[in-house]
């Protein structure tokens, strides 16, 4: 299952993001969001884990909870949406 990890402190890497899910469970990757011209944190993240159950306990127990400061919100990913932008096609 991959999950949705928004209101990060934007000190927070990929490795600690691993280490908030991992007493739930086994954590397939853990990715913090970056912004791709500065390198900084965007604050939000995502983690895939393989079992659903334990994705399901982490989600609950980690949603709201607090994180130096900032409240988590933790839920499952939607897929990403196109939302344009980018060139149009050349004639």
């Amino acid at each position: 299952m991959n999950i949705y990890v928004g209101n990060l402190p934007y000190s927070v890497d990929d490795q600690e993001l691993q280490e908030m899910f991992e007493g739930f469970g086994e954590v397939s990757s853990a990715r913090v969001i970056n912004d791709r011209f500065s390198g900084r944190s965007k604050g939000f993240g995502f983690v895939e884990m393989s079992d659903d159950d334990s994705a399901k306990k982490a989600m609950d127990e980690l949603n709201g909870s607090d994180c130096q400061g900032r409240a988590l919100r933790v839920n499952e990913a939607r897929p990403r949406e196109d939302r344009g932008g980018g060139r149009p096609p050349r004639d």
